[in-house]
């Protein structure tokens, strides 16, 4: 059976009443679908899921958009942070991620300890290549977006540290109010670039592929960069004798699923082939670039796991 994570209620198409921050965007933007993502913590991503995704339901048929999730342990590159996204009309969009910001809020304020800041902070994902429209002419759209909803908007440098990683994190600051007009103004800003709406096919293409360890000694990076589609690509990575068995898993199990979910071939050295130099065994995974690295970040995933424990 699916867990709630990862299977998705369908909503329905209600526009709903906006009791938020922003104005009414302009007709246009009302007929064109969108979406947006963001990261949350592991633990706040199962108060957004709910007990068996109530919650994430309720939000659903509430605001009328779509949310989905990356699944369990599928972060950020470069955090320990999930992604949500969602996706519809821009005023479904805003509701949804109103009723998910204050949630969160809610329950931060609700635990005891320390007092919490109430400007709190969101993490928007945003396409390197629509930076430029948000940032404006000598930083003018930023600096007016600031202005007009009083949050800290703050875009982080590109990361070059993984390859294929075309995105970028703008930090917002504020109130919930502040947030909202902010995200309001930005999603608007984005919504107008043409090239936003393709990415919207492969939210998480990364989320996996890119919580790795090292390559080992074969380092397989810069094999199959040119070479996006071609089937044939072929990775030879080293992992410890002792870690083999929880990549195959239980009657192969694992595997099974990492070359399902991938669409890469993975294939297992025989006993006693090892690495040259090492006591690793080679698993040579093939397929396209992406399903490498897909198959390569479970792999790298699990081994991970077992280490921890």
């Amino acid at each position: 059976m699916e867990s709630p994570e990862s299977s998705y209620v369908s909503s329905p198409e209600v526009a709903p009443k906006r009791s938020g921050p922003s104005k009414s965007p302009p007709r246009d933007y009302k007929e064109r679908p969108t979406y947006i993502r963001f990261l949350v913590s592991n633990a706040a991503a199962g108060s957004v899921i709910g007990k068996g995704g109530s919650t994430i339901t309720e939000f659903q048929s509430q605001s009328g958009a779509r949310i989905q999730l990356s699944r369990n342990q599928e972060f950020f590159p470069g955090t320990s942070d999930r992604i949500i996204m969602i996706s519809g009309m821009i005023n479904e969009i805003l509701k949804a991620m109103e009723l998910i910001l204050a949630k969160l809020l809610s329950e931060v304020h609700s635990e005891d300890g320390d007092d919490v800041d109430p400007r709190s902070k969101v993490r928007l994902i945003v396409p390197n290549s629509s930076c430029g429209g948000i940032i404006g002419k000598g930083g003018a759209t930023i600096k007016s977006f600031i202005e007009d909803s009083q949050a800290g908007i703050k875009i982080s440098p590109q990361d070059h540290n993984y390859m294929g990683l075309n995105d970028r994190l703008v930090t917002l600051t504020g109130s919930l109010e502040e947030q909202m007009r902010a995200v309001f103004l930005i999603l608007s800003k984005l919504t107008e670039d043409a090239h936003y709406s393709q990415s919207m096919s492969a939210p998480f293409s990364y989320a996996v592929a890119y919580n790795t360890i090292n390559y080992g000694p074969n380092d397989g990076g810069g094999k199959f960069q040119n070479d996006k589609d071609n089937r044939g690509n072929s990775v030879t990575i080293g992992v410890a004798d002792e870690h083999i068995g929880v990549v195959v898993g239980r009657g192969g199990r694992n595997i099974m699923e990492i070359s399902q979910v991938s669409g890469a071939r993975v294939k297992i050295s025989d006993r006693g082939d090892f690495m040259s130099g090492t006591s690793d065994r080679k698993v040579t995974i093939t397929g396209s670039q992406g399903a490498i690295r897909m198959a390569e970040g479970m792999i790298m995933q699990k081994v991970a796991s077992a280490m921890e424990r």
